[in-house]
């Protein structure tokens, strides 16, 4: 393992818009599930040799010493940049003594993950749960194991995250789905998005949240472009891209109006929330006002 200097681990967010965190925690850099669509290989973010994984040097002495700094507990973002249930961290265990942390400042967390991995940490999220808020959300973007393993090849196929979603809402954890991206042209079905949506509801899942398109910017968009045109040969998906969203940041599924209507009235039926803040308050219902003031840096 590489590790690599880091002068902050606890980043204040500049909202607390996405899932109610004020702050995000980043313990490794670079990523290696392979996803043809990450967002996070846009240029704009400088990280280099993406698919090597790489952990913050001191990262959990700099976390302690950040959070002792804190006149109110937040709560902490994981997953946003680089999945902290990456393989290293079954020998590491960075996220899990991170976690301790969070814990033992009363800070609340949200973890982001595509890994099974996070089933380790079911004790102490479960413990965490009891007097701080906690939010696990697993990513799914089709059930389609021979698709996901296009799309997302070097990360757990779809059945062993659907099993994570059930054992972690069978302990007693807030959990759901992220239902993102879903790759206009491949994955923005009807059939697919409810087919997500019933086996998140079979697993237990508490919520599915979707994005119906997908983000392109320099750096990522080639890549994404790139991988389209190598996984799917006969499909010519680049040119449909281009052709469709050009240089544009936000890439919405020309089906997005439609997906979201059947979606969401499937969700109702299926007693799965599916909007930002019906997810929200639900996980931080009754644990009090968390949200840190402007002053409290």
């Amino acid at each position: 393992m590489e590790y690599i200097p880091a002068k902050h681990l606890l980043i204040r967010n500049k909202s607390t818009a996405w899932f109610g965190s004020d702050h995000t925690v980043n313990l490794y850099r670079g990523c290696c599930h392979g996803c043809i669509y990450c967002d996070s290989r846009s240029d704009c973010y400088r990280i280099d040799r993406f698919d090597q994984v790489r952990a913050k040097e001191n990262a959990l002495p700099l976390l302690r010493d950040e959070l002792r700094r804190k006149i109110r507990p937040g709560i902490a973002g994981m997953g946003s940049m680089s999945d902290p249930y990456n393989p290293f961290e079954a020998e590491l265990q960075l996220t899990r003594r991170a976690l301790e942390l969070l814990d033992a400042f009363q800070f609340g967390v949200t973890i982001a993950t595509k890994s099974d991995l996070i089933l380790r940490d079911t004790d102490i999220l479960s413990m965490m749960g009891e007097h701080v808020p906690v939010l696990c959300k697993i990513t799914i973007t089709t059930t389609d194991t021979a698709l996901a393993a296009r799309l997302e090849p070097r990360a757990p196929a779809p059945d062993r995250r659907l099993e994570a979603v059930r054992k972690l809402s069978e302990a007693g954890i807030f959990t759901g789905v992220l239902l993102m991206p879903v790759l206009p042209f491949l994955e923005d079905s009807v059939e697919n998005v409810l087919a997500v949506a019933e086996a998140a509801a079979k697993a237990g899942a508490r919520f599915v949240y979707p994005a119906f398109g997908v983000t392109m910017r320099p750096g990522q968009r080639e890549f994404f472009l790139g991988q389209l045109e190598a996984a799917f040969p006969e499909r010519n998906l680049s040119v449909r891209y281009l052709r469709q969203y050009g240089e544009r940041y936000e890439c919405p599924s020309p089906r997005a109006g439609r997906l979201w209507e059947v979606f969401s009235r499937r969700c109702a039926e299926l007693g799965l929330l599916c909007r930002m803040d019906h997810i929200t308050s639900a996980y931080r219902r009754g644990y009090g006002n968390r949200q840190l003031s402007f002053f409290d840096l």
